[in-house]
């Protein structure tokens, strides 16, 4: 049996995509993953096959930095992160402009080149990212089962009156203006036309019988998995949804590091904190975060990223700081964790049991947020504005959450130990 695997050329799609195959691989089974080259040593360490394909003009092995990039998506992506400290709305607009350059890039060469792999390996299952869009487009157009992944909040696939690139749901702490929202939606609906008529105009290339769709960002596969915890999702929404399957999450096993060991070792009650692989350039809100930290007396372990340590202040001897740490590890051990509230670090979190405070910055953060904080799992603060003070006190609310909400929690976390995403994931193509 060969599962073939269909992801962009960025860590953070790759990763939760290869945990999953992992059901395949540890039953002895063949695993290939078409990707682009700068993942190829992820790829390797989970001792997969791999094809080229590029599926965008960008990528990132682990840390992104916009010098790395292509100077096409250098520039968006220093556009992107002055968004950021402008706020939500700016931050979505921006977004929403760029969207059709970031995901349909040369949409009908990859399709074709999706078909030509799986023609070669005729995989018995197929796993895609849904955002991987000219991808899905070459497994359509020739007909190929297979099991659409949805990587982040729910809403990245829209159902009924949502549009893509506008939050369903905002967090308390965001009160966005009216008029802004509206002007955003506006944007969205507009740039939803014109993906749609960029999906309808390749797919009509590959199949000339194909029937334009209305909303190409609602298109999806014949099964949807949800790289999501259930328990977030609430019962109108539930309604809606195409055929699926609820993961949970897909918590990775990681190489041993005898730093985190030796540290962990200790004993200490800790915070974790990161801002993942691209959002780790806000130093600003880290320092924040930090100052906090220091001002509560806690422990921590902070993921710097692409910012400099030093742009944090004195560090406490007994912190771990490093670019990169073993994230499913530290959520193993910590008491609480920082976010930016990206899918991998809140499903990951929560399959741990770890209570969040959330610092939403783009897409579809702000909806998984709300999530988080309507569940009672969490804490929700705007990055931009919330003081040191503000986050010591969000980090003392969520250190030792309600007995209520750690029951839920721990209980979500009970539920996908004794079923992992994995193994959902597999039981749902192979059924």
């Amino acid at each position: 049996m060969t599962l073939l695997v269909i992801s962009p050329d960025y860590a953070s799609h790759l990763l939760p995509l290869a945990t999953l195959a992992t059901a395949w691989r540890d039953r002895g089974e063949r695993v290939v993953v078409a990707t682009g080259p700068a993942t190829a040593g992820i790829v390797d360490a989970f001792g997969f096959e791999r094809r080229d394909l590029r599926l965008g003009r960008g990528s990132n092995p682990g840390v992104i930095a916009a010098g790395d990039q292509p100077p096409d998506e250098g520039d968006s992506l220093r556009g992107f992160f002055r968004a950021t400290a402008e706020g939500a709305l700016a931050t979505l607009r921006y977004q929403a402009r760029e969207r059709l350059t970031d995901l349909m890039w040369d949409p009908v060469g990859r399709a074709r080149a999706t078909a030509r792999i799986v023609e070669e390996l005729a995989p018995e299952h197929v796993l895609v990212d849904h955002l991987a869009f000219s991808a899905r487009l070459g497994l359509l157009g020739a007909g190929t089962a297979h099991g659409d992944v949805v990587l982040g909040h729910p809403s990245a696939l829209p159902v009924g009156a949502e549009v893509y690139g506008v939050p369903p749901a905002w967090p308390s702490a965001f009160d966005p203006d009216p008029g802004g929202l509206e002007e955003l939606r506006r944007l969205c609906r507009t740039v939803s036309e014109r993906f749609s008529d960029e999906w309808n105009r390749a797919a009509s290339v590959l199949d000339p019988a194909h029937h334009a769709v209305d909303d190409a960002f609602a298109e999806h596969g014949p099964l949807v998995l949800y790289n999501y915890p259930s328990e977030l999702v609430d019962d109108d929404r539930r309604r809606l949804l195409p055929p699926h399957r609820f993961l949970g999450s897909a918590r990775r096993s990681e190489p041993a590091d005898a730093e985190v060991e030796a540290w962990l070792a200790h004993g200490r009650r800790f915070v974790y904190v990161s801002f993942g692989s691209f959002l780790s350039v806000r130093g600003d809100v880290l320092a924040r975060i930090a100052d906090a930290l220091r001002a509560l007396g806690w422990t921590a372990a902070i993921a710097t990223g692409s910012t400099d340590a030093a742009e944090l202040g004195d560090l406490p001897r007994d912190w771990l700081v490093r670019g990169y740490l073993p994230q499913v590890r530290l959520l193993g051990e910590a008491a609480a964790a920082v976010t930016h509230g990206g899918n991998n670090s809140v499903t990951e979190a929560i399959g741990s049991g770890v209570p969040l405070v959330v610092l939403p910055f783009s897409t579809d953060q702000f909806a998984g947020a709300a999530a988080v904080e309507a569940a009672g799992f969490g804490v929700v603060l705007d990055p931009n504005t919330a003081t040191a003070q503000e986050l010591a006190d969000a980090l003392r609310r969520v250190m030792d959450p309600p007995a209520d909400a750690r029951g839920r929690l721990d209980a979500v976390a009970a539920g996908q130990a004794a079923r992992p995403g994995p193994e959902v994931a597999f039981d749902a193509l192979t059924a």
